[in-house]
């Protein structure tokens, strides 16, 4: 009995000994043991590529930390789909450590399940950061998102295409949407091409508009829609309408579509985001054909400037064994690196929302060895450091949680406003619907 007491004993200590050292190896223990932490994101080249080199930055500065990075590359739907099914099911088991989430879609996960993520408010000063990115990655006072990406926008024209038509780069710098309308009529006489792109379903450019002006689909408080009496959405519209009558868009259907249009010279500008910069130059024949100036303001809304914002994203820690190491890795290199961002900017041409990021030289209009702020492509122009400048101008918003959902509503009256339905029935409808699906 004595030895079969002993036998028990001892099994007992060594699976308490090999539990202990399992923790600590793959959540958050100490010294050289070592903390998996997997990380959710979308686009190998864009996001994940920055993650990596987080992880390379982070190891250099720590070799000992015994921090590892797992990023598993997903779809930015299967992200999402995924995420939504975990925290459905009330577990955050399967879930990763470390989350990309978009912008537009970070207010819904925060406010129906923000206990599913951990408070960083302790690591992350919000500060520190361009303020329009603030509003999306915290809730009540508490601080969940690194922000990361900026998407400020810029209009990215074809000068040749321009100066066939009597214009200089010089001439759009001060623009608003009905003097590039009238612009894009001159260039399509002089040279055949279409001003721009534009996917019926696909509202981006509405986006823009309205951010520009500081307005949104829903009042500040992120929650009551805000279409009908909305003036920056009603011009907004209004301004769609023109360009579409004016015969200067061709119409898209897919990102392949959209890409394609630009990259075979059939368009004469692209007005988006700044992350659109490496497939504008993925077509090296156009080199030196290019320039990007600033996105042009709404013409009759005293509120609207000539800078805004499509798409970007942030960094989230969730509430899982390994948070407060993950906390830390972000704090690290997401939250205050500037070299990394400087990095980000010259390999793969993120522009990060990290304010100190901007004295960095990849982002001032000085010449180094290691990177030479003027683009050879956008015909020497310092575009870093532009995008850098817009950023600081974007107005902030309140995304909210139902973007997608009022898109989807304003997709189908955006129809009914080309088909002649007057635009203050459209919104007023539209507001209706919105009330009464969106909760």
């Amino acid at each position: 009995m004595k030895k079969m007491l002993a036998i028990l004993l001892a099994s007992f200590v060594l699976l308490t000994a090999c539990s202990a050292k399992t923790n600590d190896a793959t959540n958050t223990g100490s010294g050289d043991a070592t903390k998996e932490l997997t990380v959710w994101a979308w686009d190998k080249t864009f996001n994940i590529g920055a993650m990596e080199r987080a992880g390379e930055a982070y190891a250099a500065k720590h070799p000992d930390s015994g921090v590892k990075l797992n990023i598993v590359e997903n779809a930015q739907a299967d992200i999402i789909q995924k995420l939504n099914a975990g925290l459905n099911s009330g577990t955050t088991k399967g879930l990763p450590t470390i989350i990309l989430i978009e912008d537009y879609r970070a207010q819904s996960f925060l406010q129906a399940y923000p206990d599913a993520f951990f408070d960083l408010t302790d690591y992350i000063k919000p500060a520190d950061f361009a303020d329009y990115k603030i509003g999306p990655t915290s809730l009540d006072g508490k601080q969940y998102g690194v922000p990361f990406d900026s998407g400020v926008t810029g209009l990215y024209v074809r000068t040749d295409y321009l100066e066939q038509a009597g214009y200089k780069v010089a001439d759009l710098q001060e623009l608003d949407w009905n003097q590039l309308i009238e612009i894009g009529k001159a260039v399509k006489a002089k040279t055949g091409k279409q001003l721009l792109t534009q996917d019926p379903n696909d509202l981006g450019l509405i986006r823009m508009m309205i951010q520009s002006a500081g307005s949104w689909y829903l009042k500040d408080d992120g929650v009551t829609p805000d279409l009908a009496g909305n003036p920056a959405l009603k011009e907004a519209f209004e301004t769609y309408k023109k360009l579409m009558e004016a015969d200067i868009v061709k119409v898209t259907s897919d990102w392949s579509q959209f890409v394609g249009a630009f990259n075979s010279g059939e368009v004469a500008s692209v007005p988006t985001g700044n992350w659109i910069t490496a497939s504008v130059k993925a077509e090296a024949s156009q080199s030196g054909k290019w320039a990007v100036v600033p996105f042009p303001k709404l013409a009759n809304n005293a509120d609207s400037v000539r800078a805004s914002n499509l798409g970007g994203s942030s960094w989230y820690v969730m509430n899982v064994d390994g948070k407060e190491a993950a906390a830390e890795f972000l704090k690290e290199t997401f939250g205050s690196d500037v070299d990394l961002y400087q990095k980000l900017a010259t390999d793969i041409g993120a522009i990060g929302t990290l304010k100190a990021a901007a004295d960095g030289e990849a982002y001032k209009a000085a010449d180094g060895e290691a990177y030479k702020a003027a683009d050879d492509f956008f015909g020497g122009q310092k575009v870093v450091a532009d995008f850098a400048k817009w950023t600081a101008e974007i107005p902030r918003v309140n995304y909210g949680m139902h973007t997608y959902a009022i898109e989807d509503i304003l997709v189908v009256e955006m129809q009914n406003f080309m088909g002649g339905k007057a635009i203050d029935q459209v919104l007023a409808d539209a507001q209706a619907q919105a009330e009464t699906q969106v909760k």
